[in-house]
């Protein structure tokens, strides 16, 4: 025990008093460092978050003002039971997430061995790779709508004379190819993500793990399968894991591509939320829909971390 425990305070009340106030200041010291972060999370978190879920059970309608008020759980019932939109959407929101995650996991694994590799002009490589990661939604979009143009893109035009086509074809406007346009679209600005990660975690790989590999007789084939991947399981986990929610919640590239048409066939669940919200200026039943999104994404976070046990080692 300290001398300083073994004093009594009560014979010298002042100056207990004085020790006592210190030991409470400084105690309150690290909770006045991270109060304006605290501040700020609850202000542009937690408060929106909790805005959506109280106007999820709200009738608030700026084209109707009149019948605003509390509805419960309608706004949910009328999802479930009448919209003939939401299931559509979501379904559309699962094959844009599919593929995006899936193509660009692929390609970026890909870009990132190849970029590890020691060549010429690397750098100036890697530099170029990452360009398409800075281009904003909105830029993108602009450059893929001229590409995808009818009259004077790029792409028909390459095509045509590549004999791949005949005739020039809107592929924004087409429910054919409209989707698919946008997933390539989208597929070039994603790649760079997972490149720039897992190229981050190749670059931790000891070469001591190749080196024996080598000795023992393994070719690229099977330290890929055995060292590389196995070593990259976690970033890739957690780089899944981001890109899915951020791909779940894209709305910039679709909505100035093709707004979520033609015939709906572009409309993902954020599509559609920002249809009803923005546009409708509905925004009890926007918000509903946001619960729901909210909802559908935490249950996959929960279960994809459970089945993937990310962080954890094999017994």
């Amino acid at each position: 025990m300290s001398v300083q425990s073994k004093v009594d305070l009560s014979t010298y009340p002042n100056h207990g008093n004085k020790v006592k106030r210190k030991l409470n200041l400084s105690r309150m010291v690290p909770y006045l460092f991270i109060a304006p972060t605290t501040f700020i999370i609850i202000a542009f978190l937690f408060y929106p978050i909790g805005t959506v879920f109280y106007y999820s059970l709200q009738n608030y309608d700026l084209s109707a003002p009149y019948y605003n008020g509390f509805i419960g759980l309608e706004n949910f019932a009328k999802i479930f039971t009448e919209d003939k939109l939401f299931i559509p959407s979501l379904v559309n929101t699962l094959k844009w997430v599919v593929s995006q995650v899936g193509l660009q996991l692929v390609f970026g694994i890909i870009v990132a061995l190849l970029l590890n590799q020691k060549f010429k002009f690397r750098g100036f490589f890697r530099a170029a790779a990452f360009i398409p990661w800075a281009i904003s939604g909105v830029l993108a979009a602009v450059m893929w709508s001229l590409m995808y143009n009818e009259h004077m893109g790029v792409i028909n035009d390459l095509l045509m004379r590549l004999g791949i086509i005949n005739e020039s074809k809107a592929w924004l406007a087409d429910t054919t190819t409209a989707f698919g346009a946008v997933i390539i679209a989208e597929l070039w600005r994603g790649i760079p993500f997972f490149a720039i990660t897992l190229l981050a975690a190749l670059q931790s790989i000891p070469e001591e793990l190749y080196e024996a590999a080598k000795v023992d007789g393994a070719g690229r084939w099977k330290s890929f399968l055995h060292i590389t991947l196995p070593q990259l399981k976690n970033t890739i986990i957690l780089t899944t894991l981001l890109r899915t929610i951020w791909e779940f919640n894209n709305v910039d590239l679709i909505f100035n591509l093709t707004g979520g048409g033609p015939a709906h066939d572009t409309t993902t669940l954020t599509m559609y939320i920002a249809e009803q919200a923005v546009h409708g200026s509905n925004f009890g039943y926007g918000s509903a829909l946001t619960v729901i999104s909210f909802g559908i994404l935490l249950l996959f976070a929960m279960f994809y971390l459970k089945i993937t046990r990310f962080e954890r080692e094999e017994g």
